[in-house]
């Protein structure tokens, strides 16, 4: 798992500073939903965050891998001490003097061997012995003599090597692994979440162009019934206030035209802001959203498993797992091994070893309730992680049925719309034709043409539902970018 888990890091972060400049196609050549997708992949600055933010999760991870490893630390100390020590002579008092005594006993011992080739009797030995202990035994201070100096300075070097530490390294290590593989998936999460987001924004403009094109020719058609009417009032077989309405409904249409336009401009911005570019950054979208059927939609029955937010929730079951792990391992002690290297020592009243090494062991005997309420508190949250995956997969359960019924109603709504659609082409048709044969007005035209105006519009709406639901049903499915491959788009 830590290979794979290296492999898709190393990636990621070729993406994330090693950044190739990203050019936006130009105005000429139409920008495309892969093109957008490809774009946001490196520039979207919440692609971007994540990315980084499993950069420090891996950080973490290789300070966990090297908690085995020993602990060397430079110690210095400068004491100050409010009083000079002192050193307490009757608690060394018995080994000082009969220490002193047989030191003496022995030197008497030497200068008569030397002399006589002798050793002291016994008796002598004994006797000069307890003479030696009496004399300096009256001598001996009855008081702490102070030393001289209140100040010391120390320099060494300290190791600490763990020996055990009651699994704690290994689950915090596991910790830090489930971290990063929670990581992973949620950068996965909001990388399909952009697409998700940039594939919604990009139909809308679709739409919009729909709509656009829709409305020019509203605007053409009232155009050309003012001339007409023009030519009409000129040769007095209509009268000028009947002309005159053409020309209220083609200001109506100028503006609505308008209105769309500026639409499309916000539309635009809304998507660079997605993508990570320059929000004034120019991208041709001029194509029209045509209605296609992708045939049988058919999922997986365990399709969830592929949903990145599903995949996100069970990764967490792991992290809690080793949090539980982590809270028992509260109860039980640590040993360490510990070492010393005395390099320097100055005006220290005393000799300190050059080195040592030993042993230590810290094990908490009672801190209250809280390893049990730690422990209890880590079991929760398995039972809540578990609990949230459970509705989770419920709740992408509910919102792909959901999707599916939209898809078929919006299906049901286009294909009504598209024989309203037929039916109000001919019906202008034939009542252009009898306008032409001056048997219908002016206005009969007009009206037709908003009629058909409308009936374009529901239809370019049905559609727009359609591939949005469809949007929704494949980000369910953990596949937003298959919709690039679903829309139909005609120049």
């Amino acid at each position: 798992m830590i290979h794979g888990i290296n492999k898709y890091i190393t990636k990621r972060i070729v993406l994330l500073y090693c950044l190739l400049p990203v050019v936006l196609p130009v105005a000429a050549q139409q920008t495309s939903l892969e093109d957008c997708f490809r774009i946001a992949s490196n520039r979207n600055l919440v692609m971007q965050q994540s990315r980084a933010s499993l950069l420090a999760r891996q950080y973490h991870l290789d300070v966990e891998k090297q908690r085995y490893l020993p602990k060397i630390d430079a110690l210095a100390s400068y004491t100050y001490l409010s009083r000079p020590l002192e050193i307490n002579l009757s608690q060394v008092r018995d080994g000082i003097v009969d220490g002193s005594s047989r030191q003496a006993v022995n030197a008497a011992n030497t200068v008569y061997k030397e002399i006589t080739g002798n050793d002291l009797s016994s008796a002598a030995q004994n006797s000069l012995y307890n003479t030696s202990r009496n004399i300096i035994g009256g001598i001996y201070p009855d008081y702490n003599p102070p030393l001289s100096r209140q100040s010391y300075f120390l320099a060494g070097l300290a190791l600490r090597q763990p020996v055990y530490l009651g699994n704690k390294i290994t689950a915090a290590r596991n910790l830090a692994e489930s971290e990063v593989a929670s990581g992973i998936i949620n950068t996965q999460l909001v990388e399909k979440d952009a697409d998700y987001a940039i594939a919604m924004q990009y139909i809308r403009i679709l739409y919009i162009n729909n709509m656009l094109y829709t409305q020019q020719e509203v605007v053409n058609a009232f155009i050309s019934n003012d001339n007409y009417g023009e030519q009409m009032v000129k040769n007095q077989v209509l009268a000028p206030y009947q002309k005159s309405w053409t020309k209220v409904l083609l200001s109506q249409a100028r503006t609505f035209y308008n209105n769309l336009q500026m639409d499309k401009t916000n539309a635009i911005i809304e998507l660079n802001k997605l993508l990570g570019v320059p929000l004034d950054s120019v991208l041709t979208i001029t194509g029209k959203l045509v209605y296609n059927t992708p045939g049988v939609l058919q999922e997986n029955n365990d399709f969830w498993q592929n949903n990145a937010a599903y995949q996100l929730i069970q990764s967490k079951i792991a992290t809690a797992v080793t949090a539980e792990k982590i809270a028992r391992s509260f109860s039980l002690p640590n040993i360490f091994a510990i070492g010393n290297l005395n390099l320097y020592q100055h005006q220290l009243p005393v000799t300190i070893a050059p080195w040592m090494v030993g042993l230590e062991m810290q094990w908490n005997i009672f801190n209250g309730t809280q390893t049990q309420k730690r422990k209890k508190a880590a079991q929760q949250l398995v039972e809540e992680v578990k609990l949230a995956e459970e509705n989770t997969r419920q709740s992408l359960q509910m919102q792909l049925a959901v999707a599916k019924n939209k898809i078929q109603a919006a299906q049901n709504e286009v294909n009504t719309t598209d024989s309203a659609r037929q039916e109000i082409a001919t019906t202008r048709r034939l009542i252009n034709e009898r306008v032409m044969n001056q048997l219908s007005s002016l206005k009969d035209l007009n009206d037709v043409i908003l009629m058909q105006a409308e009936i374009e519009k529901a239809y370019h709406t049905a559609v727009l539902g359609y591939y949005l639901a469809l949007a929704t049903y494949w980000n369910i499915t953990g596949a937003p970018e298959r919709i690039a491959g679903m829309l139909r788009i005609r120049n």
